[in-house]
């Protein structure tokens, strides 16, 4: 059954590119996983003026989606975005999935505690695995 993967990720070069990845692999797996994103936090501060109204688009991709993946990156536990959609995703009651890029990458705070499943490297296997638990 196919699910509908929010994507959260910093927007880091590398993040990016995992991101990117992700998509990739889904597009290529006959519609195993359906990866939604949005990435319009890319250089807009979570307070800008734009923030309002970009919040409301990234809560309609949360709710309609099956699962949360968080993409954990060098700097994610420094994104005030990725805090933000994961106490969203959280508030939403929806499956968490964390993959990090690097196993020596920081967890932000806001993702124990609150049931993720963890894929154990960022790899096809690990994360299908973790998304079908």
């Amino acid at each position: 059954m196919s699910k509908t993967v929010f994507v959260s990720y910093h927007s880091a070069k590398e993040d990016t590119i995992y991101k990117n990845l992700l998509v990739a692999w889904s597009k290529n797996d006959s519609g195993h996983f359906d990866i939604k994103f949005d990435d319009t936090s890319v250089g807009v501060s979570i307070n800008s003026t734009n923030a309002t109204y970009i919040k409301s688009v990234i809560k309609r991709k949360i709710s309609d989606s099956s699962v949360f993946l968080c993409l954990v990156g060098e700097n994610t536990h420094n994104s005030d975005w990725v805090t933000w959609e994961i106490d969203k995703a959280v508030k939403l009651n929806k499956k968490i999935v964390a993959v990090k890029i690097k196993s020596t990458y920081t967890t932000p705070t806001n993702l124990y505690g609150v049931g993720a499943t963890w894929a154990l490297s960022f790899s096809y296997e690990s994360i299908k695995a973790a998304l079908d638990k």
